[in-house]
C-alpha cells in the first residue's frame, strides 16, 4: 500500500514538473580504528524516494493547515534563478550540446526536460551541476512565495524525527492553533519569524560548509598514500588557472593546474567553457572525459591536485571529431 500511495505521489510529482537533481552524496566508511577505509557514492534506494515524497506531502500539508488558519508560518522558499544566472546557464548547457528555451516564465518543468535528454548521454552529471550552480539557495522565510525547485506553492519543514529548529516552529505554531496540549508557540514570538528565519537560514549555510570541509578533508586523507594513482573523471569546471575535475569512482573534485597541461599558450573561452591552445588547437571543454594522475594530496586544507594524462577530444558541436587518446607528459615542469 505503501509503494501504491508512493506511484501516485510520484505521478503527481511528475505532472508538475519538479527539479529532480539526484546528484549522488559521497559516503565515508571507517575502520574499527577510525581510519577512512573507503569513500563511495551514497546508495539511493526507491525506498529513500518513497519516504521522501511522504515527508514533502507531510510539510505540504502542515503549511497548508496553518495558512488556513492565517497564523505564521516558517515556510522554506526557493526562488526562481536569477536572469543573470539563467543566461550564464543557458550559454553554459549550449557549449555542451543542450538547449534552454529563451528567456521568459522560467518553470521546473524546462529544467526536468533537459536532465531527461541528457541522462541518454554521459553528461547527465555535468548538466545536473551546471543546473545546480545556477539555482538560488533555499531559505527559511515567512514570506508566502512557494518552492520554485519542488513547483509547489506552499511548503515548509515540518517532518520528524530531525527535528530542525524551522521544524520545531512549525510543530509549536500547530500545537497552538489546533489547541494540541502543552508547548504552544506564544503569540509574541509571531513577530519574531523574519530575524529567525534569516540567523537560521544563515546556520544552515555554515553547517553545509563545515559538512562540505570535513568530507573534503577525508577524502584527502584517504588519498594521500595514492599519490601517483591514475583517476577517471570528467571536466567539471574551466578557469583561466587550470581545470575543475570530478573523479568517477567517488565523485570527488580536484584542480589540474594550467601549468601541468600540455605545453602552449591557452586561451580561456568563458563563453564555451573551455581552455584552447592557439598552437595546437587542443582544447580542454567542461564534460570532457579525463584520465588524471594524483600528484599533491593535501588533508589539513582537503585539495587534490591532479596532472593530466589524457583526454577524449570533441569537436564544438560535441560529436567525435578523432575518437582518439593522447598520452601527456609534462614539458619542463617540476613540482613546486
Amino acid at each position: 500500500p505503501l509503494f501504491g500511495a508512493y506511484a501516485a505521489l510520484a505521478r503527481a510529482r511528475d505532472a508538475r514538473g519538479t527539479l529532480d537533481l539526484n546528484l549522488p552524496d559521497r559516503q565515508v566508511v571507517l575502520n574499527e580504528a577510525c581510519w577512512v577505509e573507503k569513500i563511495l557514492p551514497r546508495p539511493r534506494y526507491e525506498s529513500h524516494r518513497l519516504i521522501e515524497e511522504f515527508m514533502i506531502a507531510a510539510n505540504v500539508a502542515a503549511a497548508e493547515a496553518l495558512h488556513a488558519k492565517r497564523a505564521p508560518v516558517m515556510y522554506r522558499i526557493h526562488e526562481q534563478p536569477a536572469m543573470g544566472d539563467v543566461e550564464t546557464l543557458r550559454k553554459s548547457l549550449a557549449a555542451i550540446g543542450f538547449k534552454l528555451a529563451p528567456a521568459g516564465m522560467l518553470k521546473p518543468k524546462q529544467f526536468a526536460k533537459i536532465l531527461a535528454q541528457a541522462a541518454k548521454t554521459n553528461k547527465l552529471q555535468t548538466v545536473s551541476e551546471l543546473i545546480l550552480r545556477a539555482q538560488s539557495k533555499a531559505v527559511y522565510s515567512p514570506s508566502d512565495i512557494g518552492h520554485f525547485g519542488l513547483a509547489l506553492r506552499r511548503y515548509c519543514h515540518f517532518t520528524s524525527p530531525i527535528r530542525r529548529y524551522a521544524d520545531l516552529l512549525v510543530h509549536r505554531t500547530l500545537v497552538r492553533e489546533f489547541n494540541l496540549g502543552d508547548g504552544a508557540l506564544p503569540p509574541e514570538a509571531d513577530n519574531d519569524f523574519a530575524f529567525i528565519g534569516e540567523q537560521i537560514s544563515s546556520t544552515e549555510r555554515r553547517a553545509v560548509a563545515a559538512e562540505r570541509d570535513a568530507m573534503d578533508r577525508f577524502t584527502a586523507t584517504f588519498l594521500a598514500d595514492q599519490i601517483g594513482s591514475i583517476f577517471t573523471g570528467r571536466i567539471s569546471g574551466v578557469t583561466r588557472f587550470g581545470l575543475f575535475i570530478k573523479l568517477d569512482e567517488t565523485g570527488t573534485d580536484g584542480f589540474i593546474p594550467i601549468r601541468t597541461l600540455p605545453w602552449d599558450r591557452y586561451r580561456h573561452d568563458e563563453t564555451h567553457h573551455c581552455l584552447e591552445g592557439e598552437n595546437t588547437g587542443t582544447s580542454f571543454t567542461l564534460g570532457n572525459a579525463v584520465s588524471a594522475e594524483l600528484f599533491e594530496a593535501e588533508p589539513r586544507t582537503g585539495s587534490l591536485v591532479f596532472r593530466l594524462t589524457d583526454i577524449h577530444f570533441k569537436s564544438d558541436n560535441n560529436r567525435p571529431k578523432q575518437t582518439r587518446r593522447r598520452s601527456f607528459k609534462r614539458h619542463g615542469h617540476r613540482r613546486r
